[in-house]
């Protein structure tokens, strides 16, 4: 699956997102990371996951996983952030969800391509 060439450990908190969790299509969702700070939602993965990056430097990633009222961050690398974007954009592309295709395209570029 994901290559795990980081050092850090996976960390489960109880945190509450700083935004609300009703999303219109073009709002941004932001957590406060224990130890990174804030972190911006780059994309969601599955139902229950959600790749974050670092809200300043987008050099550290997380794939955020959502049980309940417990959150969970796993670390990965910016390849492996970076191939599940392009898996999410294909999905996205094949489900003709072309509004999410166009917002996830741009935020693709900003965050892999400087």
């Amino acid at each position: 699956m994901l290559s795990r060439k980081t050092t850090l450990p996976p960390q489960t908190a109880v945190i509450k997102p700083a935004v609300a969790p009703a999303k219109p299509a073009n709002s941004e969702t932001y957590l406060n990371h224990p130890t990174f700070g804030l972190l911006y939602r780059v994309c969601l993965i599955e139902d229950t996951k959600e790749l974050f990056a670092t809200l300043y430097a987008q050099r550290l990633f997380f794939l955020v996983t959502t049980l309940g009222d417990t959150v969970q961050f796993d670390p990965v690398s910016r390849t492996d952030a970076r191939l599940l974007v392009e898996a999410r954009l294909r999905n996205l592309r094949r489900g003709s969800q072309l509004q999410d295709y166009g917002q996830l395209q741009a935020t693709y570029k900003r965050a892999f391509h400087q």
